[in-house]
């Protein structure tokens, strides 16, 4: 088993949507009526939505392959989270998400960190991610690397809306009025 990580090109555009409802519906799929799920994940993972983002300068998304099939994403790019104190110029995690039999093996905290070297590539800057309130795994991750909550909002899957925190990492010496 030989796992490697990769940035991910425009031809990994149908690979890229595939892996992404896979590993959304293992994690949370459980949570939604299948008529939801189903219509959340033909918009959200689209083939074409991944060739747009994968094409966009601003954005940036990692596979984790094992034997060269891909087992692992994380994606990254401008923060487009609803909070007040977002800025121009801060970053985001937007994705990181493993099949269920890849995780606790310390490679999702290599694609995590391939994602924080890439936010943060031009030098420190505020990094914010979401993340399901009742993930407290990714929580406790999360907050190993510095996040804390600073706000929350919902995330609509069809009819349901869950609750979000939305965490933050400020660059060394910053301060947030």
């Amino acid at each position: 088993m030989a796992l490697s990580i990769r940035r991910a090109t425009v031809e990994d555009a149908e690979a890229l949507s595939a892996l992404a409802a896979r590993t959304f519906t293992e994690t949370f799929g459980h949570l939604y009526p299948d008529a939801d799920l189903q219509a959340f994940l033909m918009e959200a993972y689209a083939v074409e939505r991944s060739r747009i983002v994968l094409a966009h300068p601003d954005y940036a998304i990692w596979l984790l392959e094992e034997d060269g099939v891909a087992v692992g994403h994380a994606a990254a790019g401008p923060c487009g989270l609803p909070h007040p104190q977002v800025r121009d110029g801060d970053g985001e995690l937007k994705r990181l998400y493993l099949l269920k039999d890849r995780q606790n093996s310390g490679w999702g905290s290599r694609l995590f960190e391939t994602a924080l070297q890439w936010l943060e590539r031009d030098g420190p800057r505020t990094l914010w991610i979401g993340v399901w309130s009742e993930n407290f795994g990714a929580q406790r991750f999360y907050a190993r690397y510095g996040f804390e909550k600073v706000g929350e909002y919902e995330f609509p899957v069809g009819q349901v809306r869950d609750l979000e925190y939305i965490l933050r990492r400020d660059p060394p010496g910053a301060a947030r009025k």
